[in-house]
């Protein structure tokens, strides 16, 4: 189903409401990831990894859910040549149920330096570290 997304530095292309997809399936593990209990500060990296970093908590869930889509509802966006983008509610065509253990090397702990760096720009989010 289409939801508002969020982006911290507000770039109009990654803020639709829509469902957001990647075709490497290690993003897409990162980003739900990312997105887990726990986790209040974080962001994505689609060009190296671990694509994951997170700046404030960890992940508190044991699983996360990897949903294969129809590529036909996807079109590309602006923002980046690894994200696909559809306007209309999507049925997954397969799920899977990973265990979030298996797949923390997709992501990490922001450094010191990243972590201040992030935070003079945005702020503290919820709470001080």
């Amino acid at each position: 189903m289409p939801s508002q997304a969020d982006d911290l530095a507000k770039r109009p292309e990654n803020l639709h409401c829509a469902v957001y997809a990647t075709d490497v399936k290690e993003i897409a593990i990162a980003m739900a990831i990312i997105s887990c209990k726990g986790v209040m500060s974080s962001s994505l990296i689609f060009k190296q990894e671990p694509f994951g970093i997170i700046y404030e908590g960890w992940p508190k869930q044991k699983y996360v859910y990897l949903y294969t889509l129809p590529k036909r509802e996807f079109e590309k966006t602006t923002a980046n040549e690894k994200q696909w983008i559809s306007y209309k509610p999507v049925q997954p065509i397969k799920v899977q149920k990973l265990l979030v253990a298996d797949y923390l090397h997709l992501v990490r702990e922001a450094t010191m330096r990243e972590r201040d760096v992030f935070f003079k720009k945005y702020g503290k989010l919820l709470h001080p570290a």
